[in-house]
């Protein structure tokens, strides 16, 4: 196992015990009624964090996901030195984590931050680590989908990194700021509790990293 392995494992490990100690110390109400009150959330429908972050953040994820498609023919110069075959994974890692966090939400039965009845909605709070017991809301809250948006983009990280440690990091680092700044937005609007913006980047991570893993093996077996 080399050393950049031994570390991205650590991180993760760490990240798991985070977002676990996160929940069991029941953080996420006590953050959530900064923004909320029995009226709901004033800035749920605020222009900048339903209209600039929200819907815009959308249409930026998709926007970078089709330059990553575009790039697997016609990368950008600070990216030439990916091979053709790396570009692709780029794209399967990114799709992978995109479809990860939906797939999750499905069978979520938890309810956001806006459901619940202290903030006039009809939910009672329940840890989304009680599998199986409904809240009274509509569920499918848990993690956050739009977080996903940003946090997906991680894959970069792994795939550049073994060319170029410096794009890498700075890649990193704009993921996390865009990610941060996407669960800030759905946390201030009541849709999303901390944690679930804690869980798509802890997801994401886990899915990126195994399956650049993945992706290297299979390149060592198959033919060329």
């Amino acid at each position: 196992m080399t050393a950049d392995w031994r570390r991205d494992l650590a991180w993760l490990a760490l990240g798991l015990a985070a977002v676990i100690g996160w929940d069991a110390a029941g953080a996420d109400l006590v953050v959530v009624r900064w923004f909320g009150s029995a009226e709901g959330f004033a800035l749920r429908d605020a222009w900048w964090t339903r209209g600039l972050l929200h819907e815009g953040g959308r249409w930026l994820a998709w926007a970078a996901l089709l330059g990553l498609v575009a790039g697997i023919w016609r990368p950008l110069p600070a990216f030439a030195a990916l091979s053709q075959r790396e570009r692709i994974g780029w794209v399967l890692l990114t799709l992978a984590a995109v479809l990860l966090v939906p797939a999750l939400k499905r069978v979520s039965l938890t309810s956001c931050p806006w459901d619940l009845a202290e903030f006039g909605g009809v939910a009672q709070y329940v840890s989304h680590w009680r599998w199986g017991v409904g809240d009274g809301g509509s569920g499918h809250c848990f993690p956050s989908g739009h977080a996903a948006g940003a946090f997906a983009f991680l894959s970069g990280y792994f795939v550049l990194r073994p060319h170029t440690a410096r794009w890498a990091r700075r890649w990193l680092a704009g993921v996390l700021v865009v990610g941060v700044l996407f669960g800030t937005a759905q946390l201030v609007r009541g849709a999303h509790y901390p944690s679930h913006t804690l869980w798509t980047a802890w997801c994401c991570w886990a899915i990126c990293l195994c399956g650049h893993g993945f992706w290297q093996g299979v390149g060592r077996v198959l033919p060329r």
